[in-house]
């Protein structure tokens, strides 16, 4: 994986006033290079670098540049070994569950920059369910599930879901390179 450090000096700078008012932090910014790289597209490092950092890249500082880039050619080449290698970068919460929510909403971000072109997995009749991990983790502003699981039932499915990101980001990567 990227050097921790890198990661960790990356963390600080998105939570510090230096980086930009609108940027996402670092399990976003995960998220949305994974959907990046999974895109049934190309889209350029000016487009998910104003989407995730609210700036153009020669506004940044040449390491977060130098970071972030890192991070994506590591993705692309988990992405495209044999097995695949995908390690997104997930919250952990003190009861040692796994926190994947704001990687979702990055993926989903990621999604957002081609929406008509991601159509076509969502509307395939075999593999549209492929999004189901990532959108079980899109919640509304009163903190209720966007895909109708009870209150009751959510922390157990997020933590279900959580579990089988990797294998789904794998297998969504894989649905587009066909």
């Amino acid at each position: 994986m990227t050097q921790s450090v890198q990661l960790d000096e990356l963390d600080q700078y998105l939570s510090s006033d230096e980086s930009p008012e609108d940027c996402m932090m670092l399990s976003d910014l995960d998220g949305l290079l994974h959907g990046v790289i999974c895109s049934p597209s190309p889209i350029s490092s000016d487009m998910w670098m104003a989407a995730g950092l609210g700036a153009e890249p020669k506004e940044l500082p040449d390491w977060v540049f130098n970071t972030l880039t890192d991070r994506y050619m590591e993705i692309a080449q988990g992405l495209a070994h044999d097995p695949m290698v995908v390690e997104p970068i997930f919250w952990q919460a003190k009861a040692g569950h796994l926190i994947a929510m704001d990687w979702c909403e990055g993926f989903m971000k990621a999604v957002s920059l081609n929406p008509k072109e991601w159509l076509r997995l969502s509307e395939s009749g075999s593999d549209g369910h492929l999004m189901t991990p990532i959108l079980l983790h899109m919640i509304d502003d009163q903190g209720n599930s966007m895909m109708g699981i009870t209150q009751d039932q959510l922390d157990k499915a997020l933590d279900q879901a959580s579990e089988v990101i990797p294998d789904t980001v794998a297998r969504i990567y894989l649905y587009w390179q066909q």
